[in-house]
C-alpha cells in the first residue's frame, strides 16, 4: 500500500472513530456545527498526517520528571507480621454478641462500639446471618419518626454498611433489601427513604418497580425538592437514562480562571474502572514528559460502601473543586488510612476553610448554582452530573482529599470485582493513589510523589486552582487512553477558544 493510501485509510480510521466515541457528545444526529467540526478536525488530521503540524500548542514549558525515584520509606506497619495481625484484630470483632441489641441497645454509652463494630464490619464484610439481623434491628429504627443525638448517628452509620453488605450480596442479605423497601414506603424521614431507595436502585430493580417507588415517594413528600437528599437521588434516577454527554474537548480548552492549575480527574460511571488524572499549568497548557506524552496518573475514586456521591461516605461527586496546597501526614497515627505522603486539600462549595473558591472572591464559596454553572463551559452548564460537587458541599459533605493509603491491597473485600483496580484501594469519598509496599514493609510503588511534584512545579510549593471531576460515556471496563486525550485535544486546539470567567 502506498504511503498516500495509508494516510487516507488511517484518516478514515480516525474520523470513524471520533463519530462513535462519544467523545463529543451524544446524539443520534449530528448538529452543522458538529459537522463543521468533524471537517475541521478531517482537515487538521491531515496537516498532522502530512507532517505540517507536528507538535501540539498544548505543551507546558514546566519540566516533568520522566522517572521520580522513590525515597526510602521502611514502614513497621506495612510488613506482612503486622498486615497480618491487623486482619486477625478486625475478624475478631465479627461475633454475635457484638450484634445483639439486647447487649448494646443504641445509647450514647454504647456510640463508640457500634461506630467502630460497623467499620469493623464494611471492612470484613462477613456474611453470616447474625450479622444481617443485627442490621435489620437497626434498620428498622428509621420508620420512627425524629430519631436525635447518637442515635440517629448510629442508625446513619448502619445505613452505609448495611447498604454496602445489601449490593456485595443482595440475595444473602435479601433482608436488608425488605428493610430498605419497607423505609421507603413508610418512614416519614425523607434522607432515611432518599438513602433506602438510593440501594435499591443500585441493587439492579427492574425499572417498572423504581418507577412505582419514585411515584410514590412524590406523592409521600410534595415538597421533596426542598429535602437535598431526597431531591438529588430522585435527579440521578431521572438523569441516569438520559445518556448525552457534552464535548470532552469544550471542558478541556475551557479555563475557570486564569492563571490557575486545572486537574482533570476522567472516570467511568463504573467507579471500579480507573480514572486518569491529567493536568493543565497556569498557561493554560497541558503537562508533558520531556518526551512529549502527556502528564498522567490512575486515581481510584471508587466508596468502600457503594454508597451514591449525595450521601456522606459516598463516592467522589462528579463537578468543580477547590484546590489548595497540601496536608502533611507527618506520622503513623493515620498510615493506614492516608499512607506516608502529604494529601492534597480540596475544597467543595459552601465548604468552610477555602481560602478562595471563586475567582477573585476571598472565602469560601456562598453562592447560587448559577454562580457555580458559570465556572463550566457553557455546553457542560446542562449536564446534572457536574452538579453534584455543588449539591453535594449544599448537603455538608466535606475533607475530600487526593491521597494514597497504607492498607495492603487484599485488606479491603470484594476485591474480585476491582479487575485491574486491585492494587488501588477505595476510600469514603476521597481520591485514592495508588502505594505498595513489600512483605518487609519498604515502598516499592507510589503515585503522590509524582502528583506531589507535579503540581508543585506547576503551582509553587503553595500551589492552588481546580479540580475537575468527570465521568464519559464508555462502554469498556478500562480507564481513558492517553491516545483519546490527545484526539480530544487536537479537536480542542482547532476550535475557537472559549473565554475564561
Amino acid at each position: 500500500m502506498s504511503q498516500a493510501s495509508q494516510r487516507t485509510q488511517w484518516l478514515a480510521q480516525v474520523q470513524q472513530r471520533w463519530q462513535h466515541s462519544g467523545l463529543l457528545g451524544s446524539g443520534s444526529r449530528p448538529t452543522t456545527q458538529r459537522r463543521w467540526r468533524y471537517s475541521l478536525w478531517g482537515g487538521i488530521v491531515s496537516l498532522i498526517v502530512g507532517g505540517v503540524l507536528v507538535k501540539s500548542p498544548y505543551v507546558t514549558n514546566a519540566t516533568i520528571p520522566d522517572v521520580l525515584p522513590l525515597e526510602p520509606v521502611n514502614q513497621p506497619q506495612a510488613v506482612a507480621a503486622a498486615r497480618v495481625g491487623q486482619k486477625d484484630e478486625q475478624r475478631q470483632q465479627i461475633r454475635p454478641e457484638n450484634y445483639d441489641l439486647s447487649q448494646f441497645p443504641l445509647t450514647d454509652a454504647n456510640a463508640k462500639h457500634w461506630r467502630h463494630l460497623l467499620w469493623t464490619t464494611a471492612v470484613v464484610e462477613p456474611r453470616e446471618e447474625f450479622v444481617a439481623d443485627g442490621l435489620q434491628q437497626i434498620l428498622t429504627l428509621m420508620l420512627r419518626p425524629n430519631l436525635v443525638g447518637q442515635q440517629r448517628r448510629t442508625v446513619e452509620l448502619a445505613t452505609k454498611t448495611a447498604t454496602q453488605l445489601y449490593l456485595s450480596d443482595p440475595t444473602f442479605y435479601q433482608g436488608l433489601g425488605q428493610q430498605f423497601l419497607q423505609t421507603v414506603q413508610q418512614s416519614p424521614d425523607p434522607e432515611w427513604v432518599a438513602v433506602s431507595l438510593s440501594a435499591l436502585a443500585h441493587s439492579g430493580l427492574d425499572d417498572a418497580t423504581l418507577r412505582s417507588l419514585v411515584a410514590r415517594v412524590k406523592l409521600r413528600f410534595p415538597g421533596w425538592q426542598q429535602h437535598l437528599h431526597l431531591m438529588t437521588t430522585l435527579r440521578d434516577l431521572e438523569e441516569s437514562r438520559v445518556i448525552a454527554t457534552p464535548p470532552l474537548a469544550d471542558l478541556l480548552k475551557w479555563q475557570i480562571a486564569p492563571k490557575q492549575l486545572h486537574l482533570y480527574v476522567l472516570c467511568q460511571r463504573d467507579r471500579y474502572v480507573l480514572c486518569r488524572a491529567v493536568l493543565k499549568d497556569r498557561q493554560g497548557q497541558f503537562v508533558r514528559h520531556s518526551n512529549g506524552t502527556l502528564w498522567s496518573i490512575p486515581l481510584l475514586l471508587k466508596s468502600l460502601h457503594q454508597l451514591n456521591w449525595n450521601f456522606e461516605r459516598g463516592q467522589t461527586p462528579q463537578g468543580i473543586y477547590r484546590i489548595e496546597g497540601v496536608r502533611p501526614q507527618p506520622d503513623d497515627e493515620y498510615f493506614r488510612a492516608y499512607g506516608h505522603f502529604s494529601l492534597v486539600n480540596l475544597f467543595l462549595p459552601f465548604e468552610p476553610g477555602a481560602k478562595q473558591f471563586l475567582p477573585g472572591q476571598p472565602g469560601e464559596f456562598k453562592g447560587s448554582l448559577a454562580e457555580y454553572l458559570n465556572l463550566l463551559p457553557p455546553s457542560w452548564r446542562r449536564h446534572w452530573g457536574m452538579q453534584q460537587s455543588f449539591w453535594a458541599g449544599k448537603i455538608g459533605r466535606n475533607y475530600f482529599r487526593i491521597h494514597g493509603t497504607g492498607e495492603a491491597p487484599d485488606f479491603f473485600p470484594g476485591k474480585v470485582r476491582y479487575g485491574d483496580s486491585f492494587s488501588w484501594n477505595p476510600t469514603i469519598g476521597c481520591l485514592s493513589a495508588l502505594e505498595l509496599y513489600n512483605e518487609q514493609g519498604q515502598l516499592i510503588q507510589a503515585d503522590m510523589p509524582k502528583l506531589l511534584k507535579a503540581l508543585e512545579i506547576v503551582g509553587g510549593k503553595a500551589f492552588t486552582g481546580y479540580l475537575i471531576v468527570a465521568e464519559l460515556p464508555n462502554t469498556k471496563r478500562q480507564p481513558i487512553t492517553l491516545a483519546a486525550i490527545e484526539e480530544t485535544l487536537a479537536i480542542a486546539q482547532a476550535s475557537p477558544k472559549p473565554p475564561t470567567n
